[in-house]
């Protein structure tokens, strides 16, 4: 009888290390911490969230947008991304900046519309088809820390002037606050929630390019009117680097032929309203998942840094190097293609067999 009480009790100690492990391994799985982890995320056909004149490309090939994958990490996926040259660690102040989340899906989602737009006013430009477009200014998404214009502005404002000068585009816009400087004092006119007011502030050296400029991050408001009907359905995808993918989809419904030749091209990039090709963030984690996704061909932006910018960062790579990096890591056979505006990737598309 002693024996079996002596037993019992020499087996509780491991009863409590079980429990206390299986305790460990949950929270390590599950745990929120205060740091998110970016990392590949999908590659999608541009063909099931594009119709023009109510119908789909049902073409073969495919054109497929990428995506960069966020979620928020946990002990072991926090170790997890540091074994892999593909998933990147940023704290939430790092991710969100000063914004909420519901400001940061707001942000996304005007950067979505504003590239949806843009695509639609480049294909029907290439394709010859007459529209109205209405350049209305542009929307704030964030001010930088040490912008004169901080606690003055607001995520969501329109700036449709600056200095009583109206702007057909972001790059007049941009270009015109460039020409000023530094510590001039420009005033904007902006709209918000309907009310019409000026803001005055001085220019600062943005910390970024080492430009002269506002300090803010922004995104195009434009309307859009054509008779051919050209629509978006898409959910859960925010920001401007499908706008060049999305602009050669529109492109071929318009024309009524394939370009694709049957090929799975993955890409992504900002379309401006002139065609060039604008860089973007996490090109190399879309390489993996364009990859994943068995795309035989990636565009990828190759625009160049202004050259002021590379003379205090020489080392600082573009969008295109740091793909053809990626690639050559993951031994893809997926071809990396430069692309600098949508003409370069159209000539590109004519070489296909």
């Amino acid at each position: 009888m002693r024996n079996e009480r002596q037993v019992k009790k020499s087996k509780t100690p491991l009863y409590i290390s079980i429990v206390v492990a299986c305790v460990l391994i949950m929270t390590s799985l599950f745990l929120p911490l205060p740091y998110y982890i970016e990392m590949p995320g999908s590659a999608d056909d541009v063909q099931q969230f594009v119709t023009v004149d109510g119908q789909k490309n049902e073409h073969t090939g495919a054109y497929l947008l990428t995506t960069v994958g966020i979620r928020q990490a946990t002990p072991l996926t926090l170790l997890t991304a540091k074994f892999n040259d593909f998933q990147e660690v940023e704290t939430k102040e790092a991710l969100f900046g000063d914004n909420n989340s519901e400001e940061y899906d707001l942000i996304g989602q005007l950067q979505m519309s504003s590239s949806e737009n843009m695509a639609k006013k480049v294909a029907l430009d290439l394709a010859k088809e007459p529209y109205t477009f209405v350049y209305e200014g542009v929307f704030i998404h964030s001010v930088v820390e040490g912008s004169d214009f901080e606690g003055k502005l607001k995520v969501g404002d329109v700036v449709y002037k600056v200095d009583e000068h109206s702007f057909d585009s972001s790059e007049q816009f941009m270009t015109y606050v460039k020409g000023k400087k530094l510590g001039e004092s420009v005033t904007l006119t902006i709209k918000r929630d309907d009310k019409t007011m000026e803001i005055s502030g001085k220019l600062i050296k943005l910390p970024a390019t080492k430009n002269i400029g506002i300090g803010i991050t922004l995104s195009d408001k434009t309307s859009l009117e054509s008779d051919r009907k050209i629509a978006f359905e898409v959910e859960d995808i925010g920001g401007p680097s499908a706008g060049l993918m999305f602009t050669l989809e529109i492109y071929e419904g318009l024309i009524g032929q394939s370009l694709r030749n049957g090929h799975i091209i993955a890409g992504t990039g900002e379309i401006k309203s002139n065609g060039d090709v604008g860089m973007i963030g996490g090109i190399d984690k879309k390489i993996v998942a364009a990859d994943q996704a068995g795309a035989d061909i990636f565009f990828a932006p190759s625009e160049e840094y202004p050259e002021d910018v590379l003379k205090e960062a020489p080392d600082l790579k573009n969008n295109y190097e740091i793909a053809k990096e990626a690639a050559k890591k993951i031994k893809t056979d997926m071809k990396i293609v430069p692309v600098k505006n949508v003409k370069e990737a159209l000539a590109y598309l004519e070489t296909l067999k």
